[in-house]
């Protein structure tokens, strides 16, 4: 090794050796202490070495120790060398999900709107709308969230959309990649987009899962009981983020680096045309699902295909190749056979009935009672990345529970539903959101950071307007008064 190496390595691993030995003595500690520690009663051997596997997984994605997908294979291979699942097709389980797939379709989907100009359009049409205000392009933002949930129903679609087009209009404005203003932008697009999404019925895993494990509901009804809730913790945690990021909406306008005024629109072009029919295409098969009955990566894949036939698409497979950022594929992927595993050890209903049966000392104060499953909902989020795999389990032990306590069973559920997807606690928790996080350059302490803000913001809309509007339109808390 020669002198300058060591430098080297000690860059990758952090500019300072005690940092260094934080970010991976900790998640290294913490698979350690769990592992070694006696099996508590109820738990499996295999569950105990899962929940050691996570723990480790959890920690360097907090920290940032290692990359991320780098993160997730090694988890994966620790699955099987610690005996956590039976054998490697167990600890491959995520790579034959469809959720990995969908994620490739639309990101594929979102890198042809870039390249065909059509992101080009959307951000100068943002630009002469913010009139050179920072501020009043993050509040647009915002409300194109919730707006476009009814055209874009999947939060990962609008991202892979979104991102781009912000990109550009930040680019236009000689915005760099670390400034707090991107920051700001891009962290509210990873962790408030998908809360317009859940609002709707169609609009994704959370609410279809859900609603299936909660009770038979119809589009308007799911609408009616959560649209207030999930776009209320938006503009609550819009703000919250704006807070956060407050310095890179001062000292900044919209003019910066322009030069003229912004041109006027002009004729729509071949490849914005074809960008757009393909993405219209795409959302009419999300929409009309229902009558189909194909899973939300079959339209994704047929819109990453369409992308890339020659003659027909919008990208070559050399750009293919280069640009989409395959490393998102990993975390996901790798983060479902974490999940699996977890589910199939029986670690995860130990873990959620251990945490929400300690709230049973509480019967007789409900509100309590709410917060503290609340509080067992979030810690479960937090070691779940997966919330498929979250809602599976949570919702049926927070309702149980909730119903032998005097409890309305069905707010229970969507309770626990506000509170675990409304928090990202780090950029492998969500597949709408790891490619945001990591082309924008936002750390994982950044993510942790507001991700523990978000669950404040959740339980604190779930107690002061939910409860309260649930109740003036007929349900009420406790089962007694319903």
């Amino acid at each position: 090794m020669t002198t300058h190496e060591p430098k080297r390595a000690l860059k990758i691993l952090g500019d300072h050796p005690g940092v260094a030995a934080v970010k991976f003595g900790t998640p290294l500690l913490a698979f350690a202490v769990v592992l070694l520690a006696p099996t508590p009663e109820g738990l499996s051997g295999e569950g105990q070495r899962a929940l050691a596997v996570m723990a480790l997984a959890v920690g360097f994605w907090t920290t940032g120790g290692l990359p991320m997908a780098v993160t997730g294979i090694a988890s994966v291979i620790l699955l099987t060398l610690v005996r956590a699942v039976p054998d490697i097709e167990a600890a491959l389980y995520g790579f034959s999900q469809p959720v990995p797939y969908f994620l490739l379709g639309v990101l594929t989907l979102g890198l042809g709107v870039q390249h065909s100009g059509l992101a080009n359009r959307m951000a100068g049409y943002l630009i002469r709308l913010a009139r050179g205000s920072p501020r009043a392009l993050y509040v647009q933002m915002l409300v194109s969230f919730a707006a476009l949930t009814f055209a874009l129903p999947s939060a990962s679609t609008r991202g892979a959309i979104l991102v781009h087009v912000y990109e550009e209009v930040m680019g236009r404005w000689n915005i760099e990649r670390t400034h707090p203003l991107n920051k700001g932008v891009m962290m509210a697009m990873g962790s408030l987009n998908r809360l317009g999404s859940t609002a709707l019925l169609a609009g994704g895993i959370t609410p279809v899962v859900a609603s299936a494990l909660i009770g038979d509901f119809s589009w308007t009804r799911w609408f009616v009981l959560m649209a207030l809730p999930f776009w209320s913790i938006l503009v609550v945690g819009g703000l919250a983020v704006f807070l956060l990021y407050r310095s890179g909406f001062t000292g900044v306008t919209g003019t910066q680096g322009a030069g003229e005024e912004e041109p006027g629109p002009k004729a729509l072009t071949p490849p914005e045309v074809k960008a757009g029919l393909i993405a219209a295409g795409t959302a009419l098969l999300w929409f009309t699902d229902f009558a189909h009955g194909l899973s939300p990566a079959v339209p994704a894949l047929i819109a990453m295909v369409a992308m890339l036939l020659p003659g027909i698409g919008l990208l070559s497979w050399r750009v293919f190749e280069q640009d989409l950022g395959w490393s998102n594929f990993f975390i996901i992927a790798t983060s479902l056979s974490l999940s699996g595993a977890l589910v199939n050890s029986g670690a995860a209903a130990w873990f959620a009935s251990t945490l929400v049966s300690a709230a049973g000392s509480l019967a007789d104060s409900p509100l309590l009672l709410l917060l503290a499953m609340s509080s067992a909902a979030a810690a479960v989020r937090f070691v779940m990345p997966n919330i498929a795999g979250y809602l599976a389990f949570i919702i049926p032990v927070a309702m149980s529970t909730g119903a032998s306590l005097g409890l309305n069973p069905m707010l229970c559920g969507l309770a626990v539903v506000i509170v675990g997807d409304s928090v990202v606690f780090y950029p492998a928790a969500a597949a709408a959101s790891v490619f945001i996080y990591q082309r924008a350059g936002i750390s994982s302490p950044e993510v942790l950071r507001t991700g523990v803000i978000m669950t404040l913001v959740a339980v604190a809309v779930l107690f002061a307007f939910a409860l309260p509007y649930w109740n003036a339109i007929g349900e009420s808390l406790t089962i007694a008064a319903a």
